[in-house]
């Protein structure tokens, strides 16, 4: 994922800003998380995709 992606990623559910933690990084970011700073769901970066789906926890 690059991160100038951020400037455009919202949280599907209610359209809130997200806030990125990388944990593995190359040319892109390929592993991290991506949490929504208004209802704090989180969002895992897995290869470099981000999966936008909720996850049940």
């Amino acid at each position: 994922m690059k991160r100038s992606l951020m400037d455009i990623l919202r949280c599907p559910e209610c359209k809130g800003e997200l806030d990125l933690a990388v944990e593995k990084e190359g040319e892109e970011i390929e592993e991290g998380t991506l949490l929504c700073k208004k209802c704090d769901i989180k969002y895992p970066i897995e290869e470099g995709i981000p999966n936008m789906i909720p996850q049940d926890d």
